[in-house]
């Protein structure tokens, strides 16, 4: 469990932040603004048999935890933070931590690491931001644990950027994935559905209705009509249960999907919208109505795990650039035929029915994603819909006809890039 935990921990910063390190000028200003702990806001300490690790950073940035043994050790690496004249053992009040040091571990990562006085496991760990000054805050929580489990989980998680060569804490490399190949036509349609929200974050709400509840039920009817295509179809969540944002995307990737689709039916002011959009990735930014969504899927609470690749490397960076420009042009063509069915079986779409935006779940750079938004749960007559089984059918089919036209082009597109 803890492996698998720590490998959701790799935490990452904005891309747009990333991106920064593109120049030695900007390079320059990134490595003389280093985060900073407030040791006055943060803490380590006993919670009951529990210990309890709250930093208090003076931005968000990259990171990674997990457990090292034979000495038990707690690490944390991040990209990257200023310890000088930072003394964290004055916060330290717990009996289960024996020691703490820090320093630079390599370019660009620094690392804290707390000598552990028995085993113990984490079992919550995540980043939360917009504190006051731009303040953000690491949480983890590590509970007992047998020495067999801990010696077990113990060892760095398997990272992009952290192998054997870079770590010195690892025993060995992580194998290498097997490179997706584009859909050609030859093997089903891998279809990952997302709805959106879900557990402790219902989404939108309003007369009762609330989204997640929503888009899970059209999600498995989606999910359904694909199947009884032959396609391939996975969902992010099946139950009312609470998703991370970044564990939707490694499902996708998990399940080696052709394609990303992210089910939502928002709200904004009375008036404001009504009708079906679908998003793609914005690379210049996007309009305030759109923005507004971006901020109301992504509570700050959430940042934690995304790939490390956004976290600067400028090799990782421009392989990135390289897959999305591949990538995003069929994203594109993905969200005009999703459009096209839509208005095809239910004629109900947003006065502009293509838009682009920042949403977090757009930028996996390997696999064409789209965000639809149903409707809005602030527009009655959206509600009506959204809650008419018949209506609820009818954007099925039109979704399912997007895909299937697009999945048709898309793979004369791949043969013929084959040969």
């Amino acid at each position: 469990m803890f492996r698998r935990l720590a490998m959701a921990a790799l935490a990452s910063f904005w891309l747009g932040q990333a991106a920064a390190a593109q120049s030695g000028a900007q390079d320059a200003e990134r490595m003389t603004a280093l985060a900073r702990i407030d040791v006055a806001a943060s803490r380590i300490e006993d919670f009951g048999s529990n210990l309890l690790v709250d930093l208090a950073l003076s931005q968000p940035v990259p990171w990674r935890v997990f457990t090292l043994d034979e000495p038990r050790r707690l690490v944390i690496d991040f990209g990257e933070v200023d310890f000088a004249g930072t003394t964290l053992t004055e916060i330290v009040a717990a009996d289960m931590v024996s020691g703490v040091t820090t320093g630079r571990f390599r370019e660009g990562w620094s690392r804290l690491v707390l000598a552990l006085a028995g085993p113990m496991a984490v079992e919550t760990a995540g980043l939360s931001t917009g504190g006051p000054g731009g303040i953000a805050r690491m949480k983890l929580q590590l509970a007992p644990v047998t020495a067999e489990a801990f010696a077990r989980d113990a060892g760095p998680p398997d990272s992009v950027l952290f192998g054997a060569g870079d770590d010195a804490e690892a025993e060995g490399a992580a194998a290498p994935i097997e490179p997706m190949r584009r859909q050609s036509g030859e093997r089903p349609l891998r279809v990952t559905i997302d709805p959106g929200h879900g557990g402790i974050d219902p989404g939108a709400e309003a007369e009762g209705v609330n989204e997640a509840d929503i888009v899970l039920a059209i999600a498995k009817q989606l999910a359904a009509a694909l199947k009884r295509l032959g396609m391939e179809a996975t969902l992010t969540r099946t139950d009312d249960v609470f998703v991370p944002l970044e564990r939707r995307m490694s499902i996708a990737r998990e399940a080696r999907s052709d394609v990303f689709l992210s089910l939502h039916a928002d709200a904004l002011d009375e008036g404001q919208a009504s009708g079906a959009t679908v998003y793609t990735l914005s690379t210049d930014g996007a309009d305030e109505a759109s923005q507004k969504l971006v901020e109301r899927h992504e509570p700050d609470d959430l940042l934690t795990g995304l790939d490390l690749m956004a976290a600067g490397d400028e090799v990782a960076l421009v392989l990135m650039e390289m897959a999305r420009a591949e990538t995003l042009p069929r994203s594109e063509r993905l969200a005009d035929e999703i459009v096209a069915g839509l208005a095809r079986e239910t004629g109900d779409l947003h006065k502009r029915p293509r838009l682009r935006a920042d949403f977090s779940v757009l930028k996996a750079a390997d696999i064409p994603s789209v965000l639809i938004e149903l409707g809005f749960l602030s527009s009655a007559a959206d509600r009506a819909r959204l809650a008419d089984p018949m209506w609820r059918q009818a954007a099925v089919n039109g979704i399912r006809a997007g895909i299937e036209n697009w999945s048709r082009y898309d793979a004369i597109q791949g043969r013929q890039l084959r040969q």
